[in-house]
């Protein structure tokens, strides 16, 4: 629970100070985790303050300031390492990709601002400027900006991240468990590469007590097809449902009436296109070390037995991502 705040040091604190965007959320929060556990001081940069978290008192909140450069470098003064998780999945009313692009902007302005010695930021895999899909070309133009800062940075270029909280693994169990058929788009033979977030946490703190400018396609060991995915969950948590192709104008359009219904977004079109493209498989090495045949085991008994809810969290930033509805 959120049983305090804290909005800064009252005295001396000789501790390195470590700056999370979202300590709140998804990855942000084991990433925090794991710096506390370090004996580091922490701040978060967040839109949601008053959300629950395990942290208590330890962690230090500061709002976002997008739109007041001066506080933004202000409460980046005297960190030793940013870690950025800040985006946006999806364009909406509320926010938008071009809006998180120029936020995000501003954010490594006023870190180098405030003199901050290194930069942890969450990418995305195959991200390019020339890339027709929204998603992939904002994360493009961040890696270049953060390239061109003169700031030490580390790029790490996640493709699809499963454990704790997570929604892409959780809801495809989600729909295998309570829909009687399960529809991939086309024939379903483009690849992911998922890491558990424990992973990337690891690998985001690890890297910030380098100094040498990195690029790390953030993988884990286990390659599947699409198809071979949903295949390997359902027979895990034990359902047997038919797998189908479906045209993918077709398949997006039933997850869009799917999420209309659930009053969230179940899928993108910038999702299918990117997921068709094979733009979230790389041939790199694997960075992380849980393989998702194993966790989706151990977890087999509520993995997907409550829908996950993108909307909900950010309409609700009071709530506990687990329990957000």
């Amino acid at each position: 629970m959120n049983v305090g705040r804290q909005h800064g040091a009252t005295m001396q604190d000789d501790r390195e100070l470590h700056v999370v965007t979202g300590a709140f959320g998804y990855s942000g929060r084991y990433i925090t985790e794991r710096l506390l556990r370090a004996g580091n001081r922490v701040r978060t940069l967040t839109n949601s303050p008053d959300r629950e978290h395990p942290f208590g008192n330890r962690v230090e909140v500061h709002p976002f300031n997008f739109d007041y450069p001066e506080r933004i470098a202000s409460s980046l003064e005297g960190a030793q390492v940013l870690y950025n998780t800040y985006w946006v999945r999806f364009n909406h009313a509320d926010f938008r990709y071009s809006q998180a692009v120029d936020n995000t902007r501003a954010l490594f302005t006023a870190a180098r601002r405030a003199a901050v010695s290194r930069v942890v930021h969450i990418s995305i895999t195959n991200p390019s400027e020339d890339s027709p899909l929204e998603y992939f070309r904002g994360k493009a133009l961040l890696e270049r900006a953060l390239r061109e800062s003169g700031l030490s940075y580390a790029i790490l270029r996640p493709a699809v991240l499963f454990g704790g909280e997570d929604i892409l693994i959780n809801n495809i169990a989600w729909v295998l468990r309570y829909l009687p058929v399960f529809g991939v788009f086309g024939e379903g033979h483009y690849r992911l590469q998922p890491i558990h977030v424990h992973d990337l946490a690891d690998l985001a703190v690890a890297q910030g007590v380098e100094r040498a400018d990195r690029i790390i396609d953030a993988i884990g060991p286990e390659t599947y097809s699409y198809r071979e995915l949903v295949r390997e969950l359902a027979r895990i948590i034990g359902v047997r449902r038919p797998i189908v192709s479906v045209p993918p104008p077709l398949g997006y359009a039933a997850g869009w009436l799917l999420g209309k219904l659930l009053g969230d977004v179940l899928i993108t079109r910038d999702e299918v296109e990117g997921l068709m493209q094979d733009l979230l498989a790389t041939e790199s090495g694997p960075t992380g070390q849980t393989k998702l045949s194993s966790w989706a085991r151990e977890h087999a008994a509520t993995l997907g037995r409550r829908y996950a809810t993108e909307l909900g969290r950010r309409r609700n930033r009071r709530v506990a991502y687990a329990n957000a509805k």
